[in-house]
């Protein structure tokens, strides 16, 4: 059986999210105190109990939704014989939980950059204002040309590329009123705006890539067998340096999801397994098109399933 394992990025988060994994298997406490004492923050309590705003932060939410992941990993692991996937991928924040998985970064370091991160990008949201939206309907080339034709190089940027026909931009509030006028003159059947904090995967995010630049410099990272599709690329990667390079690039740039959906597929694997809170990257692997099945591993509930897959 050959896996590949997903993980979900920010705004798969709800109040209550790991609980049921919590409460039934040791390994998954031990994670979320891991996380609090490392932390120096009761992380648990905002996960479990909320209120909803301090959990959608973006500075809680990033790590909020890396330790879920990696709780419900760890449990699968010990408990339930998951065995190690043949390679693995995360979207946008979940690159971090995909290198955890892989090895390529301890969960401890992995949570102190996933924090710097959140802090930096909340910080960057709040200095200048901006947001996203989605395009539905539209190949990905005809985003990136509408891009183009704005002509408004600080204000506006292809943020993700999830799967055909939905493309998310992102930007100043100037910048993706353009690209609502140019998307439907272009035929989208509709542009959405995201309930997000501010404009990641742009390039107003340069501050908090300068800072995460920094601290991935001194950050130990290892080769690992289980190579992980990256974000910006969508091509796999296994060289410790340029996987530095890589995830301080990811904030600033475009996220190639589709791409590396399919770069994980090609290895011929046999199912995918989406780890964490959500069910939103099996739906796009439904969109994607891929030819295995995906199996979603969101809460107790979803453990006979797996079970199945791996008797």
């Amino acid at each position: 059986m050959k896996l590949c394992y997903i993980f979900p990025g920010q705004g798969a988060q709800y109040v209550g999210m790991g609980k049921s994994f919590y409460d039934a298997y040791p390994i998954a406490r031990e994670t979320f105190q891991e996380a609090d004492d490392s932390l120096h923050q009761n992380l648990s309590k905002i996960i479990f109990s909320g209120p909803e705003d301090a959990l959608t932060a973006t500075r809680t939410a990033q790590p909020a939704i890396f330790v879920v992941s990696i709780a419900i990993l760890r449990t699968l692991m010990k408990h339930f014989c998951l065995p190690l996937p043949t390679c693995a991928a995360g979207l946008s924040l979940g690159e971090y939980t995909a290198l955890t998985a892989a090895g390529v970064i301890p969960y401890e370091e992995a949570l102190s950059l996933v924090a710097l991160r959140g802090a930096a990008m909340h910080e960057a949201c709040e200095k200048i204002r901006g947001g996203m939206v989605v395009i539905l309907g539209l190949p990905d080339d005809e985003v990136r040309a509408l891009v183009e034709e704005a002509q408004l190089p600080h204000d506006l940027w292809c943020a993700n590329f999830n799967c055909p026909g939905q493309v998310v931009v992102s930007g100043t509030f100037k910048g993706l009123d353009k690209a609502k006028e140019l998307a439907l003159k272009r035929g989208a059947k509709r542009v959405l705006p995201l309930q997000v904090h501010g404009a990641f995967h742009s390039g107003l995010m340069q501050e908090a890539k300068e800072k995460l630049e920094l601290a991935l410099s001194t950050t130990t990272l290892k080769a690992s067998d289980i190579p992980c599709a990256m974000n910006v690329t969508g091509a796999f990667c296994n060289e410790p340096n340029k996987i530095r390079s890589l995830l301080a690039d990811q904030v600033c740039s475009s996220v190639l999801w589709h791409k590396c959906i399919e770069t994980c597929e090609n290895t011929h694997i046999s199912h995918f397994i989406e780890i964490g809170c959500g069910k939103t990257l099996a739906g796009l692997n439904k969109r994607i098109g891929v030819s295995v099945p995906t199996v979603s591993v969101e809460t107790t509930d979803d453990i006979p399933i797996l079970e199945t897959l791996l008797a």
